[in-house]
């Protein structure tokens, strides 16, 4: 079983630091987690996520991973850790979101939910109880409740259904879990996750449904699709003044670096997005100074390096122009590079948010930089 200890608390916000520790090591929080949907994080080595970007956890997905490479596959190889060679921490999204984005696939039922492989077309049942059993064999430290995440819009009866259903199938899930055992020697921990759309008082009777489950930690979902950011921010922090203050808070699927910033100041520990990754392999570069275009002519001839704020990260010896080149020709190292950079700069601003938390200057910083991160170079 995880523990959680917050050891700094921000004077004029709701953010803090703390200490998650799990068997596989501790994640010093807030934390952003490189997402390695299907036991990768996209064109970056374990090493280099370990030694250069300091990743103090990974996110793995269990849809993916069901399908590719197979249970068969992860238990002999001794669960996921083994199979990638990863010895820090990791939590497997249940699949809740992969269901929701396979709309014209899938069927939503009481008992669970069939859906059509988008690789072959073949079909598959997940149930709670199954969604936990693939969780066991993947061997994640934290391993998330199967829920259906709405989409948005969507109306307040369709919202209210589908949280109570959500609800249900968390019970589901504590029970498996509580009738079943890890497979390789160390302990997993179940986070519960608040859905409700859109609307306060769903979100509220959701976040008490959750917390008197008194799980190891709990999970925001079901936002950063598609509404306002601000109506994201409303949603999270009614949600973080009912979450136990003594247990992480994981919002999923989140985000920009000023959405990670305002979230932290509401009390959010935990993060993930496909953002950093997903963007570099376009070409859109996070930094220290702002966002570039590195396909922009303005960086043909700039030789100096992509972001000498970071230091001397692995690829950091780089110029613009260099990386530039790389995207321009399609070539793998450009996306290598591109990836290396974002996921530092998301591994830096961690840091930075961590100790600013920690001396008391959390809030102006954050007023600062986040405009600064945010314009376009």
């Amino acid at each position: 079983m995880i523990s959680f200890k917050v050891e700094n608390q921000d004077g004029e916000t709701h953010a803090r630091t703390g200490t998650i520790t799990t068997a596989h090591g501790k994640i010093q929080t807030p934390v952003f987690m490189p997402v390695g949907t299907a036991g990768t994080v996209k064109a970056v080595q374990q090493r280099e996520l370990h030694d250069d970007i300091n990743a103090h956890i990974i996110l793995g997905n269990t849809y993916h991973l069901f399908l590719r490479p197979g249970l068969e596959t992860l238990e002999k190889a001794g669960g996921l850790h083994g199979f990638m060679g990863w010895t820090k921490p990791i939590l497997t999204d249940s699949g809740g979101y992969q269901v929701y984005s396979l709309a014209e696939r899938r069927k939503i039922k009481e008992e669970g939910v069939t859906f059509k492989s988008h690789l072959d077309g073949s079909s598959h049942t997940f149930t709670p109880e199954y969604v936990i059993d693939i969780q066991r064999i993947i061997g994640a430290d934290i391993v998330m409740a199967f829920d259906e995440c709405t989409p948005y819009p969507c109306t307040y009866e369709y919202a209210k259904e589908s949280m109570d259903m959500t609800h249900r199938w968390l019970v589901r899930c504590k029970n498996r879990m509580q009738q079943t055992s890890g497979q390789y020697g160390h302990d997993q921990s179940l986070f519960g996750i608040v859905q409700g759309s859109t609307f306060e008082d769903l979100r509220k009777d959701s976040a008490k449904f959750i917390a008197d489950c008194d799980l190891p930690g709990n999970a925001i979902g079901g936002l950063s699709v598609g509404e306002p950011a601000q109506m994201m921010y409303d949603m999270t922090a009614q949600v973080c003044e009912i979450l136990p203050k003594d247990k992480p808070r994981y919002l999923m699927g989140v985000g920009t670096p000023a959405n990670l910033l305002e979230s932290m100041a509401l009390g959010v520990d935990m993060f993930d997005c496909v953002m950093p990754t997903r963007n570099a392999r376009n070409g859109m570069i996070f930094t220290t100074e702002g966002i570039m275009n590195i396909r922009n002519l303005k960086w043909k001839n700039d030789f100096n390096p992509i972001d000498p704020g970071l230091g001397g990260y692995a690829g950091g010896e780089h110029s613009k122009s260099y990386l530039r080149h790389l995207v321009h020709c399609n070539e793998i190292l450009g996306a290598q590079l591109a990836s290396l950079q974002n996921l530092s700069f998301y591994s830096w601003l961690m840091e930075q948010a961590r100790n600013r938390i920690a001396d008391g200057t959390f809030n102006s910083w954050k007023q600062e930089i986040s405009v600064k991160l945010m314009q376009r170079l």
